[in-house]
């Protein structure tokens, strides 16, 4: 009988497929008090993985400083050549009134926290084609009556 098979392989045979092996740490840790917000630089190690989900670097750094998930917000990962690490920024915010009144609306977005009211496809084109039809100052005008 062969011996029982040491190694990377036998470990990711063992691991369960939700475990991941990437290793948080945090840098440059600032509190901004007119933000209401910690704000730092996150290395994230990850050798067997290409990258890790954002929204698990999120729940590591929610249980790291306590707080709910949902007042994370990370964002700006580039992996390093050659892949094994990456660095991104982190913020965390007081409370959640705080993340929606600073945090801008494309990651508020991400979050599932802001929803973007345009008007329908036809509108849209009705607008532009009749903005068309002016010239200069008045073009403000048209935009504006038919935003109403």
């Amino acid at each position: 009988m062969p011996p029982p098979p040491i190694g990377i392989q036998h470990l990711k045979a063992t691991m369960p497929q939700n475990y991941s092996t990437a290793i948080i740490r945090t840098r440059k840790f600032m509190t901004n008090r007119l933000l209401c917000r910690k704000q730092m630089v996150c290395d994230v190690h990850h050798p067997d993985l290409s990258s890790v989900p954002k929204k698990e670097i999120r729940d590591k750094l929610a249980s790291m400083y306590k707080v709910t998930p949902d007042v994370v917000f990370v964002f700006g990962f580039r992996t390093d050549f050659g892949g094994g690490r990456s660095t991104g920024f982190a913020l965390i915010y007081d409370t959640l009134d705080y993340a929606k009144k600073f945090e801008p609306k494309h990651r508020l977005a991400r979050h599932g926290l802001y929803e973007k009211k345009r008007p329908s496809r036809k509108q849209r084109k009705e607008r532009k084609n009749r903005m068309k039809k002016v010239r200069g100052t008045k073009k403000a005008k048209v935009g504006a009556a038919s935003k109403k």
